[in-house]
């Protein structure tokens, strides 16, 4: 009796240890919100579906139409949740595939290296005994306002060894520290032992644009800094015509690029915000386009055929097959969510599949826009990863209603 008592109790042990690690597979692997398009369900895998029920605190939550909460449970073969939740209108956008040249400057100056100060038989570098670390955005010396990387060589040089107090962030956090530049024997210049940097210029692909607000969404991940893959912090910016002129074709291990050149220093539109899910601004010029089609929710994506515009040569966008390989609908990376694989031989003939300066180039599957290309496979170029339009669309949303630089 005692040894069934014991194995009935091993066995609520257990049943309770797979609840919980059920329960924590849900938190997982479903985004904290979801909105429910047309089809109205959120399939986990063919048996498992997910069904809106009185509010729980350990699961994720659905909004429908009306904006009303629910709760979420997670039933084996359970009924198609259309029955239980509202439509959410889809939000109308032309997809783009248009290339474009980005100009860039960043608020304040980042830090991209670090270097010692000859000093008699010393090396010394005042900026890492201080604790500045490359990555940092300076914003401040002495109170005064960074504008410019020059900025920071100005107000050294002329410190003649005096204490100077730098303003920085990292991490999003705010902080001070002081130090005391050093005359170098080098060429007798004193120095704070940093490399900073306050500019950027690039290629990119515009993924959508609203026709009501003008607003458009491009590239799919962050301007980063190549030295320190710090997303750069954003001060002014445009985007400019540029020519796609040629092509180094992806190969496993190395990967491809376009290559361009700008047409012309006149903006085609202006720079709002850079995030990790790509850059946002205004149009001020009229691109090419496609008539608008719904976008997508990502409960609406699936492995399957699909679409990938992308210009390849000029600067007019070409429809392209691929094929959605893998959906992943949890919050845990904001800009890896589908794995995709490009299928038309024409592209791979060319390019060897995704390269760089494709990333933005948006992914249209049933006839809506899924979301955008934004890294590729370096071992296998056919391949990569791309983002949800809908998580690009929260931070074009953000700057709806600002006072825009038309």
């Amino acid at each position: 009796m005692r040894k069934l008592i014991r194995a009935l109790a091993a066995l609520g042990t257990v049943a309770a240890s797979l609840l919980f690690a059920l329960i924590i597979y849900i938190q997982y692997i479903i985004p904290d919100n979801l909105l429910v398009g047309q089809n109205g369900r959120f399939m986990i895998s063919e048996r498992l579906t997910l069904v809106a029920v009185e509010e729980q605190n350990l699961l994720p939550k659905v909004v429908d139409a009306s904006g009303q909460v629910f709760g979420l449970q997670l039933r084996p073969g359970g009924e198609p949740v259309q029955e239980v939740l509202s439509y959410v209108e889809a939000r109308m956008v032309i997809p783009g595939g248009n290339p474009f040249g980005i100009k860039l400057r960043t608020d304040g100056v980042l830090v991209v290296g670090m270097t010692d100060v000859q000093k008699g038989t010393t090396l010394m570098n005042p900026a890492k005994e201080a604790g500045i670390k490359a990555g940092d955005i300076l914003t401040h010396i002495n109170g005064e306002r960074l504008e410019e990387g020059n900025c920071v060589r100005r107000i050294v040089t002329d410190s003649n060894g005096s204490t100077l107090t730098f303003s920085l962030q990292r991490g999003g956090e705010a902080h001070e520290v002081s130090l005391s530049p050093v005359l170098s024997d080098y060429d007798r210049e004193f120095k704070a032992g940093i490399w900073v940097r306050d500019s950027s210029a690039g290629i990119g692909t515009i993924t959508y644009f609203d026709p009501a607000s003008g607003l458009f969404a491009g590239l799919g991940h962050g301007v980063c800094d190549i030295d320190t893959g710090v997303i750069m912090p954003l001060s002014t910016g445009t985007i400019v015509d540029v020519n796609i002129s040629g092509v180094h074709a992806g190969q496993s291990g190395r990967p491809g690029e376009l290559q361009g050149a700008f047409l012309s220093d006149s903006p085609l539109g202006a720079l709002e915000i850079n995030t990790e899910a790509g850059l946002f601004g205004i149009l001020t010029a009229t691109f090419p386009s496609h008539d608008p089609i719904p976008m997508a929710r990502r409960s609406e994506i699936e492995p399957g055929p699909a679409l990938i515009y992308a210009t390849i040569s000029g600067n007019k966008p070409q429809a392209f097959e691929a094929y959605v390989e893998k959906v992943n609908h949890s919050d845990i990376s904001p800009t890896k969510n589908m794995v995709i694989r490009v299928t038309d031989q024409r592209l791979l003939d060319i390019t060897g599949g995704i390269v760089q300066g494709m990333s933005g180039s948006p992914i249209i599957q049933n006839g809506r826009l899924a979301g955008a290309v934004t890294h590729v496979f370096v071992n296998d170029p056919s391949r990569g990863y791309a983002i949800f339009a809908e998580n690009m669309d929260k931070y074009l949303r953000s700057i709806e209603g600002r006072d825009l630089a038309a």
